[in-house]
């Protein structure tokens, strides 16, 4: 082969769609993966007509790639957790470039931030006297320890120490923040009064923190929120999972509303899980806890970002989240589109599964559907096709109750990119 025969970098450049693709990347991030391609067409591996494919896949390997959840794990942490709702994705683009973030339009002067989305939390839990956003639910926990318990103790129960994720842990985010923690009760049973016997001078709040990822069950007991909000300390409770209402389909999952009039003084939850928004931390409780918190210095360095404020205030305004539709999904309407799919793919095998909420919400909750299965093979196929299913008993399972249904022609293509019909 004559390296004459390899496009030169200036020729690439001119030709589409890497000419359109330096808008997307950045002129300085094409040339380096047209550089990266000539070389391996002048190493043999590729061939000089393949260089504007293999610099273009290159460049999409430098995205965020979006997948195909059909692993029925619907809030699934390691796909980025809730997929928006199509009303807060085009927020997402609208607040992309200018926006009155914190602007009044009808005065030409300065606003609170985000008082949209302010607003829509507001009027989502009612009994909410404030509300205020920060980028996590653990950003607005260490918020609370910062604002309210510096150099103070964070009464909490020894069942509630726990792991949130990625080796991070309650105790060591609380402590981070400058708080001690006394500890009470057990890791099965913690009563009021072990509560009311640790409170002292030094008590900054009682925390009560809800297990959303296990459950214990057995000879357990745990003091309520109506319990402790007489002990003389604000009470804040971290409801996780970002249920704002009770919901039917979800009887133990805690909800911010009934936290509120429980008693509790704040509820901080996620806005990424049951909610079906942006990851964002929620704090709705007493107005004037609420208001010392955002005038923390900290809360400059923990605040949510202009695409976090439009797409939170268009889930809470908008039509129902993507989380809610596949929570209620019946399992015959999954049914028949997994059978619609294994036909379409070849007459592979129907069988009847259970999806789980995840993300750390409604452990216990199981919910019958159906599932599309393939040879184990084809996980590992279907990834290269941006397919996410699951192997379970030697067997690739594609879930379609986490599955758009406008996306399901497009998992059948997938499946059949992927390999050999499934039933040979």
């Amino acid at each position: 082969m004559s390296r004459r025969t390899i496009p030169s970098t200036g020729a690439l450049l001119a030709s589409s769609p890497l000419r359109e693709a330096v808008a997307v990347h950045g002129r300085a991030a094409v040339k380096s993966a047209i550089h990266a391609a000539q070389e391996e067409a002048r190493s043999g591996r590729v061939s000089p007509a393949d260089v504007p494919r293999v610099a273009m896949a290159a460049l999409g390997r430098h995205a965020a790639r979006p997948v195909l959840n059909a692993t029925g794990v619907l809030i699934h942490t390691n796909l980025g957790r809730a997929p928006l709702s199509a009303a807060a994705r085009a927020a997402l683009s609208a607040a992309a470039g200018w926006t009155d973030v914190e602007f009044d339009l009808a005065t030409g002067r300065r606003a609170a931030r985000g008082r949209g989305a302010i607003e829509a939390l507001c009027e989502a839990v009612p009994d909410a006297g404030a509300a205020h956003v920060v980028n996590n639910n653990a950003a607005a926990l260490l918020l609370c320890a910062l604002a309210l318990a510096p150099g103070r103790e964070i009464v909490i129960s020894r069942g509630e120490m726990v792991e949130i994720g990625d080796g991070f842990r309650i105790p060591d985010l609380l402590t981070a923040g400058g708080a001690r923690l006394r500890e009470v009760g057990t890791t099965n049973r913690t009563t009021a009064r072990d509560y009311a016997a640790a409170i002292g001078p030094d008590t900054g709040f009682v925390l009560k923190v809800h297990p959303s990822n296990f459950r214990v069950e057995g000879f357990t007991s745990a003091a309520s929120v109506a319990e402790l909000a007489g002990c003389g300390v604000p009470v804040v409770v971290d409801i996780g999972s970002g249920l704002l209402a009770p919901d039917p389909r979800l009887p133990d999952e805690p909800d911010a509303a009934t936290a509120l009039r429980s008693g509790a003084a704040l509820v901080t939850a996620s806005g990424d899980k049951l909610l079906g928004g942006p990851q964002a931390g929620l704090l709705l409780g007493d107005r004037d806890l609420v208001t010392s918190l955002r005038r923390h210095p900290a809360a400059r360095a923990l605040r949510a970002g202009k695409l976090v404020l439009a797409a939170l205030e268009a889930t809470l305004r908008g039509p129902e989240s993507p989380v809610a539709v596949m929570l209620s999904a019946d399992a015959a309407s999954v049914e028949r589109r997994a059978r619609a799919l294994a036909s379409a793919v070849g007459g592979a095998e129907v069988v009847a599964t259970t999806s789980v909420v995840g993300g750390g919400a409604a452990p216990g909750v199981r919910l019958p559907g159906f599932a599309v299965a393939l040879p184990e093979r084809f996980a590992a196929a279907l990834r290269a096709e941006r397919v996410v299913g699951r192997v379970e008993g030697g067997r690739c399972l594609l879930d379609l109750r986490t599955v758009d249904p406008a996306d399901d022609d497009a998992l059948a293509r997938a499946v059949l990119a992927a390999g050999d019909p499934p039933c040979r």
